[in-house]
């Protein structure tokens, strides 16, 4: 084929490729490539002996070029069935010609496609592995504990904030339950809260904060937010926990609660701790029980204070205290300061008239030997006004006020005496005794 008729052929392929696809730019560089296939598959119509293999390549370079649609075999049939106008003995080559270039476009068409295909997944899966190892790194070296769980509470992963609150490696935790590091008596809250609500529901998030058991047996305090995570696709549902260690934060709140209610020089329970406690007695004791005090007043003890000054006076209180409280252990006596140098002893119900007694008599005998502080020898005596009454309608300020009234009339037998004050109501005192 001349030259001529090649790129009056070429053009008009190009034509009839440009209205059934989008051409590639810039058109002379196609253009130029159409000339030349129909050169090639000229050549290869005539040559002997006569391989179609020539169509097909030029199928699969117009694909590599970018034409790019599903009647280009067709349009092209059309223009270069005239490849055979010349010579009427090749019609047989000629369609076995334009079916090779259309198996070959087509090959070419799907193995590109192919290639597209494998080269976006491999960007996807590289852009999931990128976004795994972003996470991977965030999840290990978040500020906070991180676990994720099945919905049988089986741990899955942790990060390194879980394993350092625990002081298990990861490896361990995985395929443990978190049943294993809840305190014991937590258990059942946790199963009730995540089984009663979270999981049912299959959504929602639930906030605990409870004990939790590290690995060396030891036990600390947990706050965890737990999230419902519905699986995608073939993975299953999960939970996210999210917590911090606040065991810090629990021993802060509990000395301070212990700072509110013990009085700092003697670490025994203030006024406040005592009320507490007398009242928790009253709510639980038997309807015809009875709870006694003993209101106790260090003798002279402004005496002390004058003469040696409120350092040896708060030496002195100290030592009186300990042997206080020491004395009624076998009574199961709580003693308390509630201010200055005045101390109270509770009986708890149920209390009779003659553990009152012995509790008085008990706290009398343990000031009797001298206290040494520093080169002093101190003898201390106390006056002690003791109640008895019945816990119906009692209140512990009513008792503590009763108490207070008995301490007043054994102050004025003189020292080193006790007065138990026997009420069957707040109003009603039935006896008195004195020692």
């Amino acid at each position: 084929m001349e030259e001529t008729e090649r790129n009056v052929l070429a053009h008009g392929w190009w034509h009839a490729l440009s209205t059934v696809c989008r051409m590639p730019v810039p058109p002379h560089e196609t253009l130029r490539l159409l000339v030349s296939l129909v050169g090639e598959m000229a050549t290869g119509l005539h040559a002997d002996p006569f391989d179609a293999s020539v169509a097909a390549d030029a199928g699969a370079a117009l694909v590599a070029a970018g034409v790019l649609g599903s009647e280009v075999p067709v349009a092209s049939a059309k223009v270069l069935y005239r490849l055979g106008a010349q010579h009427s003995d090749c019609g047989y080559r000629l369609s076995a010609l334009l079916a090779a270039f259309g198996q070959g476009y087509g090959a070419e068409l799907h193995r590109q496609f192919f290639l597209e295909r494998q080269s976006v997944e491999q960007a996807r899966e590289e852009a999931r592995r990128a976004a795994d190892d972003r996470f991977r790194v965030v999840f290990d070296n978040a500020a906070v504990a991180i676990a994720i769980v099945d919905t049988d509470f089986t741990l899955l992963d942790a990060n390194r904030g879980l394993t350092d609150m625990l002081g298990m490696p990861v490896d361990e935790l995985r395929g443990a339950s978190v049943y294993d590091f809840a305190h014991p008596d937590d258990r059942d809250y946790i199963r009730t809260l995540v089984y009663g609500e979270l999981v049912p529901n299959g959504k929602g998030t639930v906030k605990l904060e409870q004990r939790l058991v590290r690995a060396d047996g030891s036990y600390g305090w947990a706050a965890f937010a737990i999230t419902f995570v519905k699986g995608v696709g073939r993975q299953d549902d999960y939970l996210l926990a999210v917590g911090e260690d606040v065991t810090e934060q629990h021993r802060l709140r509990d000395e301070l609660h212990r700072q509110a209610r013990h009085d700092l020089l003697t670490g025994l329970p203030n006024r406040r701790h005592l009320l507490e406690r007398v009242e928790a007695m009253i709510a639980t004791a038997d309807i015809d029980a009875r709870v006694g005090l003993c209101f106790i007043d260090i003798d002279g003890f402004k005496d002390v204070n004058d003469r040696y000054g409120h350092g040896t006076g708060d030496q002195v209180l100290a030592a009186v205290a300990s042997r206080l409280q020491e004395s009624v252990l076998d009574f199961r006596c709580p003693v308390a300061r509630i201010g200055g140098d005045e101390f109270v002893a509770v009986i708890p119900p149920p209390a009779d008239h003659s553990e009152v007694t012995a509790v008085a008599t008990s706290l009398q005998s343990a000031l009797v030997d001298p206290f040494s502080i520093g080169a002093l020898r101190l003898r201390m005596s106390a006056s002690i006004g003791a109640v008895l009454m019945a816990v119906v309608g009692t209140q512990a300020e009513a008792l503590l006020d009763a108490a207070d009234t008995a301490l007043y009339r054994a102050k004025a037998d003189g020292k080193d005496r006790w007065v138990l004050h026997t009420l069957e109501s707040q109003v009603a005192p039935s006896s008195v005794v004195r020692r």
